[in-house]
């Protein structure tokens, strides 16, 4: 379990009491100030979560804005069927992955793989859909196998990102944003038709004028977007700013050297199968990713999954990752409550 020695430890939360009584406890990961781990008193028996579904959505409500991520352990959710169930004690309605950027896929009823990238790569912490307007304000895991070695989900607080990020570069991404330039197909990235959901072109056309982005077909038939979007947001709830994109995710440098290399011998820069530079279409120097990608690093706090967890995270306050791992591991996802970036 690692985490920044500088992040605040947190008391236990005002309520701690009420929520103990409704059959509740609230903890911390020693060393960390996220998550929020939540386990029922005593109740670990089927008809557990139904009885304490009030509790549990009186706790998410409560501590998920504060804390940014609550891990509800010791619940028994042991299939699919279960980690429905309890998300809908919060979030009745979930989101489809619409746009996405990874390769995933649909289990049932809106929810879906965590991604899946092969298990020796690392996944760079992000906001789920930080590359767009409209994204998912909370995001659901949930561990129905832990992997035997790695595999762990990191998280940190976004809230401190942008603290934490120099003010030279965080002044000069706010104000110039991150334009994404995606490639789609030629079998190094998601083919358009599975990222779209169709293969009608002009429902393709629809949907980047209504998201406001723009596309073009290129000669072979393949597509590129190019979209301007927030590098910092403002919570709608808080009103706090968070470090909020995915220039360091989408950028040419977080391929590994060779792979870089390998591509940039084939493609023209702009065929790349994805890329991020400033709003403006000017180049974002290396060095200032390098600095985010190591506050990143600095802020990452990590646990051991177990198999039953549920992660709720804000997916604006708190970013997620992936380890690597060996093994076996099966993590789902599910989204919920749509929001749209404010017009600036």
């Amino acid at each position: 379990m690692t985490a920044s020695s500088a992040l605040p430890q947190r008391e236990a939360p005002e309520g701690a009491a009420r929520s103990e009584a409704a059959g509740l406890s609230r903890s911390f990961f020693p060393g960390n100030a996220l998550p929020l781990v939540v386990s029922p008193l005593g109740r670990g028996d089927a008809a557990g979560v139904p009885a304490l579904a009030a509790a549990i959505r009186a706790c998410a409500e409560e501590e998920l804005i504060r804390h940014g991520a609550v891990l509800f352990r010791g619940f028994p959710v042991q299939s699919l069927a279960d980690f429905h169930a309890f998300v809908r004690i919060v979030t009745p309605e979930l989101l489809d992955y619409t746009f996405g950027s990874t390769p995933r896929s649909h289990v049932q009823d809106r929810i879906y793989t965590s991604t899946e990238y092969p298990a020796h790569q690392h996944i760079p912490l992000h906001n789920e859909q930080s590359y767009t307007l409209d994204w998912p304000l909370k995001i659901w895991f949930h561990c129905a196998q832990a992997a035997p070695e790695g595999g762990s989900t990191p998280i940190a607080d976004s809230r401190e990102v942008f603290r934490r990020i120099p003010p030279r570069i965080r002044e000069r991404f706010a104000a110039k944003k991150v334009m994404y330039v995606r490639n789609y197909g030629n079998g190094l990235d998601l083919p358009w038709q599975k990222v779209f959901g169709t293969d009608d072109r002009a429902e393709v056309e629809r949907f980047c004028r209504a998201a406001g982005i723009e596309c073009v077909w290129k000669a072979d038939g393949e597509l590129r977007t190019r979209q301007v979007c927030q590098a910092v947001a403002t919570h709608p709830r808080t009103g706090e700013q968070v470090w909020f994109n995915q220039a360091h995710l989408f950028h040419v440098s977080n391929l590994d050297p060779a792979a870089r290399e390998a591509l940039l011998s084939i493609f023209a820069e702009e065929d790349l199968p994805r890329n991020a530079m400033y709003g403006d279409g000017s180049p974002i120097e290396g060095a200032a990713l390098d600095e985010i990608r190591e506050v990143y690093r600095q802020l990452a706090v990590e646990f051991a999954w177990q198999e039953g967890d549920v992660l709720l995270a804000d997916n604006m306050l708190v970013a997620h990752g992936r380890a690597p791992y060996r093994g076996p591991r099966k993590v789902l996802v599910a989204m919920a409550e749509p929001y749209r970036a404010k017009a600036s």
